[in-house]
């Protein structure tokens, strides 16, 4: 079993930046790719960016050159540096894990808002 756990949001002004980490604890031996996630009000969940174990990132076109995902693997943790920042950004943001047996976990999210 993993758990997850996010910080980092908050209220920020367009052209802003913030830095989001989730901590992993539990089985984190276990752990392959880790991700984030975000849903705004009324949309789905939408994939922002993956880290593979390896460190090769992947990101959606929206969020390329301005999002970088890392990841410390001493630390168990993965983090999303989001820079000039949009009011389109503005949603709950979740932190993803899976394991190489195929189990998926979820943190409890935290909320980004961008002001215009």
């Amino acid at each position: 079993q993993v758990h997850l756990v996010e910080s980092g949001g908050g209220l920020v002004q367009a052209g802003g930046s913030l830095r989001l980490s989730c901590a992993a604890s539990g089985s984190t031996g276990t752990l392959s790719t880790m991700a984030w996630y975000r849903q705004a009000p009324g949309k789905p969940r939408e994939l922002v960016a993956t880290i593979s174990r390896s460190g090769s990132a992947n990101y959606e076109d929206s969020v390329k050159g301005r999002f970088t995902i890392s990841r410390d693997s001493a630390k168990n943790a993965v983090y999303l540096q989001m820079n000039s920042l949009r009011p389109e950004d503005t949603a709950v943001y979740y932190c993803h894990a899976a394991s190489v047996f195929h189990s998926n976990y979820w943190g409890q999210g935290t909320q980004v808002t961008v002001s215009s």
